[in-house]
């Protein structure tokens, strides 16, 4: 089996209430395998507001201070529609490994968000193996990549 993501060690974790157990679960995973991940919480199932940690997650992504996000809610939706909201962050909801590796190919996706109440942990596993083991192919992707960032790079004056 390959090694998980050569390029980039440094993940930057986040959950909400609802995603704390799978978070947790592959956190561990994650120093299993030798990376330095950076949980930015929570530490219990108390109710939080995804979007905090979300956004957390994504500026030190979209900062380098963090190779890779990682995110995990009930669905993994709201927080994937909160990441994308900070300039420079690419993040995808994946439920299985197939879809997982093309964001990572085709949309240089650089936060991978997980339903904790839907996913199995050793699912969640293969999906984030697959998130991490695959590069951007660029060529023209790239050049779509390049579009969905545009809006960023041009603010309304």
């Amino acid at each position: 089996m390959s090694t998980l993501a050569e390029a980039g060690r440094r993940v930057a974790v986040g959950s909400d209430h609802a995603g704390l157990e799978l978070k947790d679960h592959l956190v561990a995973y994650l120093r299993d395998h030798g990376f330095e991940v950076e949980d930015v919480g929570p530490a219990s199932t108390a109710s939080v507001d995804y979007p905090d940690f979300a956004q957390q997650v994504g500026v030190k992504v979209a900062a380098t201070a963090a190779d890779w996000g990682l995110l995990v809610c009930g669905t993994g939706v709201g927080m994937a529609i909160a990441a994308n909201k900070v300039p420079g962050i690419r993040a995808a909801n994946c439920f299985e490994p197939h879809t997982s590796a093309l964001a990572r190919a085709h949309n240089n996706a650089n936060v991978l968000t997980l339903a904790g109440r839907m996913l199995a942990p050793s699912y969640a596993e293969q999906v984030l193996r697959a998130f991490l083991d695959t590069p951007f192919e660029g060529g023209r992707h790239q050049r779509r990549v390049d579009k969905i960032h545009h809006p960023e790079t041009t603010a309304a004056d």
